[in-house]
């Protein structure tokens, strides 16, 4: 699913998250695709509430301090957007051709759309099939306002955006080219971030419920914070330090950790007890977690506990070729799991679905 702006053959994924930009370039290879350029830029916090852009001169600073720092040469760029003024629904409409619901889905997006028709970018994709005489479609409504600040900053920066995705849409493409998909098994793509979790999930490679949640990472850092009197600095060192080899974390940070982990699972059971309510008698057979948030000591574990599902942590680079004399492992390792959106963003091309 996209929200196409020009054509391109290959582009850089840009994910501007709420507590940094991720920026990832990859080329096609002979084993599937191979690492160009990986990095990161912090944002102080308040830069980016509720995915909207709240200071443009921080999140072009950002960039521009990536695109000189690895020295990128590509200047199409694919980002992406979440939040309250994303809105992804599974619609019905009677059967037609593919150009004929092109020129009739802003009167069917009217009918679901709670904006102005005329404030909202509409992209659609066809999943197949329902009622009779009817098919299932994907409908995605972004509003203008939020398209025009995320083009308009990577158009400051000396970029040409090309695509403008959605995180949710982002993960799957980067689970694909990285695990191999069961026939029929239905897979909750877990991304928590600092500020959002993105839930996507699929069966057989089609996204059939997504949802974003208004919490993350930032949760721990402002209990340690509440808790601890902590600044702010203080709060992210000891937040990280937690579970880490060597790293003295005294016990009420792992009480606070623990109970921030439990109301995170919550929130994700009732995206997944509401898509089960959703869709009658069909269950989520296991939780694929990554975002930078997704590494917090034992999260994995207490979501799988809550949940009853298999849950693991993904790798967004397990099958990208990596060459070790230009990329440090480690360096991609510690990386990986913030890396998940901007993976699947490197991915796209115009036109493609």
């Amino acid at each position: 699913m996209r929200l196409s702006l020009g054509k391109v053959k290959s582009a850089i994924g840009l994910d501007i998250g709420s507590s940094s930009i991720k920026l990832v370039e990859l080329k096609p290879s002979k084993k599937g695709y191979r690492l160009v350029n990986l990095g990161i830029a912090p944002l102080s916090p308040e830069t980016i509430v509720d995915g909207a852009i709240m200071n443009s001169a921080a999140v072009l600073d950002g960039i521009k301090g990536l695109l000189t720092e690895l020295k990128v040469k590509t200047r199409e760029v694919v980002a992406s957007v979440s939040g309250t003024s994303v809105i992804i629904k599974k619609i019905n409409v009677p059967m037609m051709t593919e150009d004929e619901l092109n020129t009739q889905i802003q009167w069917e997006a009217e009918q679901y759309i709670p904006f102005d028709i005329n404030d909202v970018n509409v992209d659609f994709q066809i999943l197949g099939p329902s009622d009779e005489g009817q098919m299932s479609v994907l409908l995605v409504a972004v509003k203008k306002d939020m398209i025009n600040d995320y083009t308009g900053v990577l158009t400051e920066s000396g970029l040409t955006p090309v695509v403008v995705d959605i995180d949710a849409f982002a993960i799957g493409n980067m689970y694909e080219i990285n695990y191999p998909l069961a026939e029929g098994e239905v897979l909750g793509l877990v991304n928590i971030g600092s500020n959002f979790i993105n839930i996507n999930v699929c069966r057989d490679g089609i996204s059939i419920f997504t949802r974003d949640i208004s919490t993350g990472g930032a949760s721990y850092t402002e209990e340690i914070q509440r808790q601890l009197s902590q600044s702010f600095n203080e709060a992210e060192a000891v937040k990280k330090g937690a579970g880490v080899e060597g790293e003295n974390t005294p016990k009420e940070v792992f009480d606070i950790i623990g109970v921030v982990s439990d109301s995170i699972s919550a929130e994700i059971q009732r995206s997944m007890d509401f898509f089960g309510t959703t869709n009658p008698g069909v269950s989520v057979n296991r939780l694929c977690l990554c975002g930078g948030a997704s590494r917090t000591h034992k999260l994995a574990e207490a979501v799988s506990a809550r949940l009853g599902i298999p849950t693991e942590l993904i790798d967004p680079f397990k099958k990208v070729e990596c060459d070790p004399k230009i990329f440090d492992p480690k360096y991609v390792a510690n990386l990986a799991s913030a890396s998940g959106v901007a993976v699947g963003l490197a991915l796209r091309r115009q036109g493609d679905r």
